[in-house]
């Protein structure tokens, strides 16, 4: 049940949108082996003077930082197939690697909820000890 989050520095159509969010969402399936239809995922355009981008001055535009809020338990094998998977799959659409920061951040299952209950106590029905 990870929630991604692509924040971008500029305008992109809303195919181009779909294209980066399908991008995240199938790494997420092969990488974290979630079901294809687990599936919470925004884009956020910002101009580029409102996305400062740290390190390297002159970024291009193309940067984008995504962050995926999910569950503890992946190993770290599971988290750099993840990260390969990403940037790997942005490629295709000329985003280049060097352009793509991720951050993943993890939580206990209880700290997530749905329709009021704690997401530990439903059955996810998938592993996320992977």
């Amino acid at each position: 049940m990870p929630s991604s989050l692509i924040e971008v520095r500029r305008t992109y159509s809303q195919q181009e949108q779909v294209a980066l969010m399908d991008a995240v969402h199938g790494a997420l399936v092969v990488a974290f082996k979630i079901p294809e239809e687990d599936r919470f995922i925004r884009v956020l355009s910002y101009e580029p003077h409102a996305m400062v981008n740290g390190l390297a001055a002159g970024r291009a535009d193309s940067y984008m930082r995504v962050t995926i809020d999910c569950f503890s338990g992946r190993s770290i094998e599971a988290k750099r197939n993840l990260y390969r998977e990403i940037v790997e799959r942005l490629e295709l659409l000329d985003i280049p690697r060097e352009n793509v920061s991720i951050l993943l951040r993890e939580s206990v299952p209880e700290n997530w909820c749905a329709g009021g209950r704690a997401a530990s106590d439903y059955d996810l029905g998938f592993d996320i000890t992977v």
